[in-house]
């Protein structure tokens, strides 16, 4: 056999592999993004906020982002055939609503914290809700030239509303569901959205850690919501839409309000 069949029939063992299709993308896609936190800890003098350094030094977010959006995006591309995306236009609507009504929970802490005027840190039930003005985070508008400063946008939303939205519902909902039903045997065999409270709370439960501390109230009702989308559609891409939407809403607002630490 010749190398070229070899390297061929590998690469169409990796491509045929379901499993790695569902896990590869987020896995590389948090890979990338924890280099935004490597570099600026191994290196506090190199990467830091200086006027006269340049933007890529300054804000190494800008051009991480992107890399773990090209990245995630490419190993969605290259698996895309082992998906399940169906498309049923009241299914997919149904997931974008539950996407608005999400989100609208999801942000509602940092909106309180306007409403109420909070000044200093939030104590008691503030603190626990996570009621910040969530203003330090991911800001295009360090970018003088408009170009730049809209590129910035572009890719940070086709991060959060395409790359994030699909790779995070592969796993969560796509993956994970059914992997805590069947994890000895073929998981695979078990129909998306099959309804368990061993799932929905295993699943459920990473989801809220996989947020920092302010985040998981809103994680745990986001999670819960999603968790219903499956079970009641039976569809990952009524998921997805409501993912992408909730994402999308979460990046209109952070960029309508300065609320830049949500995203």
């Amino acid at each position: 056999m010749k190398a070229g069949d070899k390297s061929g029939g590998a690469l169409r063992r990796v491509r045929g592999d379901r499993t790695l299709a569902h896990l590869a993308p987020l896995a590389v896609f948090m890979v990338a993004g924890a280099g935004l936190s490597l570099v600026t800890d191994l290196t506090p003098g190199f990467f830091r906020d200086h006027e006269y350094l340049p933007w890529w030094r300054r804000h190494p977010e800008h051009w991480i982002y992107p890399l773990q959006t090209v990245l995630g995006g490419f190993c969605l591309v290259f698996w895309w055939r082992r998906y399940e995306l169906r498309w049923s236009t009241g299914k997919v609507l149904f997931g974008a609503a539950m996407g608005v009504v999400g989100i609208s929970i999801w942000l509602l802490p940092t909106q309180l914290h306007d409403w109420l005027e909070v000044s200093g840190a939030p104590e008691g039930w503030q603190r626990w809700l996570g009621v910040l003005p969530r203003r330090d985070g991911f800001d295009p508008f360090v970018f003088e030239d408009p170009a730049a400063r809209w590129a910035a946008v572009v890719l940070r939303f086709l991060r959060a509303v395409v790359v994030a939205a699909l790779a995070e519902e592969l796993v969560w909902r796509a993956f994970l569901m059914r992997f805590v039903l069947k994890p000895d045997g073929d998981f695979w065999a078990v129909p998306f959205g099959t309804p368990s409270w061993k799932s929905y709370l295993i699943v459920t439960g990473l989801v809220v850690l996989a947020h920092s501390a302010p985040d998981r109230p809103a994680a745990f009702v986001w999670g819960s919501l999603v968790y219903l989308v499956a079970v009641w559609t039976r569809s990952l891409l009524a998921c997805v839409a409501m993912h992408g939407v909730a994402n999308l809403l979460m990046g209109w607002y952070a960029l309508a309000f300065g609320k830049y630490g949500l995203w």
